[in-house]
């Protein structure tokens, strides 16, 4: 299968399945991902975009990401 064909497929999901697919595959996906040198710098403007189109400010990014630190201990 083709990047294409499975990106296409994942389109044609239904909004849940959407999510159970990227919350499923995308912890998996980033052990390896995050090893590769510069990946997680393309992939930062991408989840910054995906921030801002949900209306989250810089800030809210910061709290949340504090909060989630601190359960993680």
């Amino acid at each position: 299968m083709t990047v294409e064909e499975l990106k296409e497929a994942v389109l044609a999901l239904e909004t849940e399945e959407k999510k159970a697919f990227v919350l499923a595959a995308l912890p998996e996906l980033g052990k390896d991902l995050a090893k590769e040198p510069g990946f997680l710098g393309q992939l930062l403007p991408i989840f910054l975009g995906l921030v801002k189109e949900a209306g989250i400010d810089m800030q809210q990014l910061l709290q949340m990401a504090s909060l989630m630190a601190g359960q993680q201990k």
